[in-house]
């Protein structure tokens, strides 16, 4: 009997999944247990087992497309089996948007250039148009006709001046990611990274700019559903102070001095910090749950980390119970496979509070979003050396500002500047840490 094969849930936010690759093609066989396709939920990219045993009749949601929750997506069946009656249960997919034809002009060569369409939306469409670059078309992948870029990709495409149709993707289906760009930026350059210059009065007049469109990523839709119950419904607001890092740097060079393994770095000084702050100041380290606060007794500090399409939260559990070699290795293995995006669930849900960082960045301050139900989250700037005035000199030392944004319905203000006063306290003199 045929297996349906359906878009499982497989993280507790997922609301619904995009293939990113078949592992199995149509006419393999398939036993159950087995990897059948890598699924990208809202956080990681997962994969997805065979639920029955056979041969993989048909896929009916193709790499790249999305489908909701419980929508099917695959029938395993027997090589000879009637699965008309399952297929036919699928949703028709929707086809591409068309653009309507443009008028022609007087002059062909000033016609404005014409736009790179979506990616098609199912399998069997009408092929797309090439996608233009200022008017030229790009090179297409030889199967789809379509070039396909990762928005990363694209980005450091354009920031290295690199052209896109040159280059021949070596992602799924002849994508285009990080990994063929950096190999083309490692290649000698053959011909200067700037354009060459137009005659005076000979600049052509091409309309509006060529655009691509990318289809928006599972987590990247899932940011903007957060962001969006975060900020609108969260009642914010914004604690800021500066902090003397010098003692603190002292501290992390000392130990790195002694074991150059442990490489302890600033952030992970900065996370046992806050656990610490936390289990002195519970009223923080809560969350609002509609009829009653939730205090939690331990410390599960999320650590922010961009990744290709977004960013994803790690959770170091019981920061506050930790050493601080404990935490530096708990944080570089998450954010190795965050960025590599194989988290599983419990490894990203549950923070009690988080810390985003974008001080390696040179931000020197900025506010941070909540990531509900959490009732706070600390947002790092930059540690850089300013002048200040200590018993009436002025001597220069190495100053960081931090910005805690924080749920009024939580925490009120005199509980918020009361966890910073500790923080900071404790962040100047670590030594506090071993009292």
């Amino acid at each position: 009997m045929a297996t349906k094969v359906i878009m499982p849930k497989l993280s507790p936010t997922m609301e619904e999944g995009q293939i990113s690759r078949w592992l199995k093609k149509e006419g393999d066989k398939v036993s159950m247990g087995e990897p059948l396709a890598e699924i990208d939920t809202d956080k990681a990219t997962m994969e997805m087992q065979a639920l029955g045993n056979g041969v993989l009749r048909k896929i009916l949601i193709n790499e790249g497309q999305s489908a909701p929750l419980g929508q099917l997506i695959a029938v395993i069946g027997e090589p000879n089996e009637d699965i008309a009656s399952l297929v036919s249960e699928a949703p028709a997919a929707a086809p591409p948007k068309q653009e309507p034809p443009k008028q022609e002009q007087e002059k062909p060569a000033e016609q404005p250039a014409p736009q790179p369409q979506a990616k098609a939306a199912a399998a069997g469409a009408a092929p797309a148009p090439q996608p233009v670059n200022n008017g030229q078309p790009r090179a297409a992948s030889a199967d789809s006709g379509r070039m396909i870029v990762s928005p990363l990709a694209a980005r450091m495409a354009a920031e290295a001046g690199i052209d896109l149709r040159s280059l021949q993707g070596s992602g799924p289906g002849g994508r285009i990611i990080k990994r063929d760009i950096e190999a083309a930026i490692s290649q000698p350059k053959t011909e200067p990274a700037f354009p060459r210059a137009v005659p005076s009065g000979q600049v052509p007049q091409i309309g509006a700019s060529a655009y691509r469109d990318e289809p928006a990523s599972e987590i990247r839709k899932t940011i903007a559903r957060r962001l969006v119950t975060s900020l609108g419904p969260v009642p914010h607001f914004f604690l800021t102070t500066e902090i003397e890092m010098d003692r603190a740097a002292e501290m992390r060079r000392g130990i790195n001095a002694l074991d150059p393994d442990l490489k302890i770095s600033i952030n992970d000084v900065i996370i046992k910090v806050a656990a610490a702050a936390l289990i002195q100041h519970p009223e923080v380290n809560a969350s609002f749950q509609e009829k009653f606060v939730r205090y939690y007794e331990r410390a599960d500090v999320g650590v922010a980390v961009a990744i290709e399409d977004g960013l994803i939260t790690p959770v170091v559990r019981a920061a506050d119970q930790k050493s601080l070699s404990q935490i530096a290795a708990e944080v570089r293995e998450l954010a190795e496979r965050a960025r590599s995006r194989r988290l599983k669930p419990e490894e990203y849900t549950g923070a009690t509070f988080s810390i985003s960082n974008l001080g390696m960045f040179g931000i020197d301050e900025f506010t941070a979003v909540i990531n509900p139900p959490e009732g706070a989250i600390l947002a790092v700037g930059a540690m850089s050396p300013k002048p200040v005035v200590r018993d009436n000199e002025i001597v220069i030392r190495q100053m960081m500002r931090v910005t805690m944004s924080c749920d009024h319905r939580v925490i009120d203000g005199a509980t918020g500047a009361k966890f910073l006063q500790t923080f900071k306290k404790i962040l100047e003199n670590p030594l506090y840490l071993v009292v």
